[in-house]
């Protein structure tokens, strides 16, 4: 059965005493003031089905200090497991049981485990301390968007097909391998490579058409392989056939789905609208996010909510690209439903502003609205006075050293990990242990 806290640690846990040994130092504090969340980490580290008997694998305790190590210092699993080994600070903060150094495995599988749902109640925890220390009461808030990008390359027309081939070859593969003989299939591999290769580097739109409609022929031939495969399988019931079964169940309306996007577009001419289309057939999740002017980004929005200590109040990771008029009155609305009553004083960029989005924060008793950019908006209608809208609006830059900070030191520019699950994660367990370190820095001073 896996225990919530390491029972018997070293006596001898001593933290160095470098700016980070320090920082570790009051980090660990906090945490051994906050055990009730120890029983939240637990229980997602319990599998299903699995008996609470045999070995007991890393404590729960173990685990989120180890995830809030990794994010902290930004460390691969293999650098982690490195230092757990090699560092006495490291080992002292993430109260390994005596003598034990866990594996990268170990590291992914249960780090990993934590739900975002979890993360996001230890912010609140943490920001229940900085109300209690008088760091950050939420009576002045600041608003902003920006976007993590998925783990996946710049997507094309070509490089999708491409992805669907060599998939649907390597589940052929494992076909075969599982029935103990060759299928009736042909390997298309370097066929499709080749096209796709060529396609990259030809010009002249009739050349490319060409290129293309043999493309999508051998993802269409590869895609009745597969087919023929699954329904060859279909009688086998061992687990290893299940397994690769919900495999070819995820793909291949995954790649039906390549494959008609591919022909509206190219062959057809047909534009493509944003939400319908598929970027990535190993992170379908992922959005095309386009802010103003700049490049496109493949990943998430992210809406965030911070106060005057920096710290992250409120984190929402959005679906699609709704436009930053859309999201200021709920990300408002989730503010006071934490606080208990509306921030007294609010800025936000200029895409949130819209007399309707200013008319309605002033009904919640906002007493000072300000937006970045006026937009048609007069000072007066917004804030008190001119003073107070400088004062507000200069506030409101501080959010973006907040962001940069969270993409440079904490891993927000990019999501490492896979799936949307993994994704969300990941966003909400950097802004924890950015948050920590923040409200720690703020404590000691």
């Amino acid at each position: 059965m896996r225990q919530e806290r390491t029972v018997q640690t070293s006596i001898f846990d001593v933290f160095a005493t470098h700016e980070i040994g320090h920082e570790l130092k009051a980090m660990s504090q906090w945490l051994d003031e906050h055990r009730d969340l120890l029983g939240l980490v637990a229980r997602d580290l319990v599998r299903v089905g699995v008996k609470a008997t045999g070995r007991q694998g890393l404590p729960a305790e173990a685990v989120l200090r180890c995830a809030i190590l990794k994010q902290y210092r930004q460390l691969s699993y293999q650098e982690l497991a490195f230092h757990l080994e090699d560092s006495a600070s490291f080992r002292a903060f993430a109260r390994l049981p005596w003598s034990w150094s866990p594996q990268k495995s170990v590291l992914q599988r249960t780090i990993s485990a934590i739900r975002p749902e979890t993360w996001e109640q230890i912010n609140r925890m943490l920001l229940s301390s900085a109300r209690q220390a008088k760091l950050e009461d939420g009576a002045v808030v600041r608003l902003d968007s920006t976007v993590t990008s998925a783990l996946m390359h710049e997507p094309s027309d070509s490089s999708l097909l491409w992805d669907a081939v060599r998939v649907m070859v390597r589940l052929l593969k494992r076909a075969d391998t599982l029935v103990g003989g060759a299928g009736s299939w042909r390997d298309h591999c370097r066929a499709a490579k080749k096209r796709a290769r060529k396609i990259q580097f030809t010009r002249g739109r009739p050349n490319r058409v060409q290129l293309y409609r043999e493309l999508i022929v051998i993802t269409h031939a590869t895609l009745a392989y597969l087919k023929q495969a699954s329904e060859r399988l279909a009688v086998a019931s061992t687990p290893s056939i299940a397994l690769w079964q919900i495999q070819v169940h995820h793909y291949r309306p995954l790649v039906e789905r390549i494959i008609r996007q591919s022909e509206r577009r190219v062959l057809a001419g047909e534009p493509v609208p944003a939400g319908e289309k598929l970027v990535s057939l190993f992170e379908e999740h992922a959005d095309i996010i386009v802010k103003g002017s700049r490049d496109t980004e493949y990943g998430h929005k992210l809406n965030l909510t911070t106060g005057r200590s920096g710290m992250i109040l409120d984190l929402v990771i959005e679906a699609g690209n709704p436009a930053d008029s859309d999201r200021l009155l709920p990300m408002l609305a989730r503010h006071i439903d934490l606080y208990g009553q509306a921030p007294r004083q609010a800025a936000a960029d200029g895409g949130f502003a819209t007399r309707n989005n200013l008319a309605t924060a002033k009904a919640w008793d906002v007493s000072d609205m300000a937006f970045h950019k006026k937009a048609g908006l007069r000072i007066e209608d917004m804030v008190r006075s001119k003073w107070v809208y400088r004062k507000l609006r200069n506030f409101r830059a501080g959010i973006e050293a907040g962001i940069s900070c969270l993409k440079r030191a904490y891993g927000l520019a990019r999501c490492t990990w896979r799936g949307l699950d993994h994704f969300r994660t990941y966003v909400w367990s950097s802004a924890v242990a950015y948050n920590l370190v923040l409200f720690t820095r703020l404590k000691s001073t």
